[in-house]
Parts: C-alpha cells; structure tokens; sequence
C-alpha cells in the first residue's frame, strides 16, 4: 500500500498557482478527501498530516525546502517512519503530458525535473511511484523554465483539476496496494473525436422541380 503521499511544488504565494506546483495542488486535495489539514512540520522541513486509514497510518507531505531540495523533505520523513520507496507516490507537474491527462509510474528517470532529481539522491533509488499530472509542454525547451513558473491558462488549469479530481478516484487501490488497479483509474486518454454530422437524406428528383417551371399543357 501507499502510506506515504508527497506533492511537489514551491512555497508562498508567488508560486502557489503555477504549473510547477500542480502536486500541491493535488495533495490539497487528497486532504481534502480524507478530512485533514497539512500543518507546518519542522522535523521533515514541510507540511505534514498524519491519518489512520482501516488501522494503518498514512502520510501527506508538501516540502516546503522549495523544488531543489525536496528530497531533503521527503527523506527525513521517510527514514524516521521506515517507509520503504515502494510505498511512496511523489505528485508532480509533468511537461510531456498534456493538461487533462495523467500518468501512474514506478520508477524510471527525472527527465530533468529538479524536485524529483533530489528525492533520486536522497533516497538513493528512483522505486517509488510517481503521478504525473500533465501540465504541457510550451513546445521550446528554452522556455521550459518560465513556463513551470507561470500560471496556466484558464482552460489548462480546469483541464488539471479535473484530472486531480480523477486521480483522486484511485485513492482506495493505492491504499490497498492494488497498483494494477490505481493504474486504471489514473490513466486517462484524449476523447475520441466527435464524428461529422451524417449529411441529410437527398430528396427524390422529382422533388427538386420548380413546379412553376412546369411545361404547360399544349392545346393543340
């Protein structure tokens, strides 16, 4: 089971509504689902809630050591409570998945995004889970960095809450330990694309006769 649920992103409210810190913003919300509030933990150097779910307790943490650092946040807590790295999920904003959509990982690279790079090297292993919730890309690597530090526009910011709302409905699986499960439930797809209009059924020829066009009738 996942006993540890950590959401990434920055502090203060310069930051609190861009794209980078999408996993706060789903944290918020995971706590919101399960009746808790994070209060400010100086032992694990972020904002800590503690809940017991069917007898077992489970973590939320939100590192406030900004992005960089944030492996710092979640090995302090990790360490002291023996959670192993399997039983962690790490929420965080994800470029090469598209706003509306997300994504359930074990494992695998940082592909360069700096809270995750510092939880690899804290925790010495990249075995725990991941949600990637898609925030875009803006198409130019160059400009990768302004754009995780700027809000999203109206339509992606409603697209990402919905999938944070979707996300959400995995939430028994991922207690349970049942990742095939929490997978299915995660993982979204684009909707299909609305079919044309079928074209109206064509009149019969005769129908298409200007009545007042009709030959008149020869009186010879």
């Amino acid at each position: 089971m996942i006993r540890l649920f950590v959401g990434l992103g920055n502090p203060g409210p310069d930051y609190e509504d861009t794209r980078h810190n999408a996993g706060f913003w789903w944290v918020d919300a995971l706590a919101r689902e399960l009746k808790t509030h994070l209060v400010m933990d100086k032992s694990y150097h972020g904002m800590a809630a503690r809940v017991s779910v069917q007898g077992q307790s489970v973590w939320l943490l939100k590192p406030m050591t900004f992005m960089n650092l944030s492996g710092k946040s979640v090995a302090s807590l990790a360490n002291f409570f023996k959670i192993p790295p399997q039983e962690m999920l790490v929420a965080h904003d994800e470029l090469d998945i598209a706003p509306g959509e997300a994504k359930l990982k074990l494992g695998g690279s940082h592909a360069g995004h700096n809270g995750l790079r510092d939880i690899h090297a804290q925790l010495g292993t990249d075995q725990y889970w991941r949600l990637r919730l898609g925030v875009g890309h803006p198409g130019n690597k160059a400009e990768v960095i302004n754009w995780v530090l700027k809000k999203p526009s109206p339509d992606h910011r409603i697209a990402i809450a919905q999938t944070i709302d979707r996300a959400l409905k995995a939430l028994p699986p991922l207690l349970a330990g049942d990742m095939e499960q929490a997978t299915r439930l995660v993982h979204t797809s684009k909707p299909p694309r609305p079919k044309p209009p079928r074209p109206a059924t064509a009149p019969p020829p005769e129908a298409l006769i200007d009545p007042t066009l009709a030959k008149p009738e020869s009186n010879a």
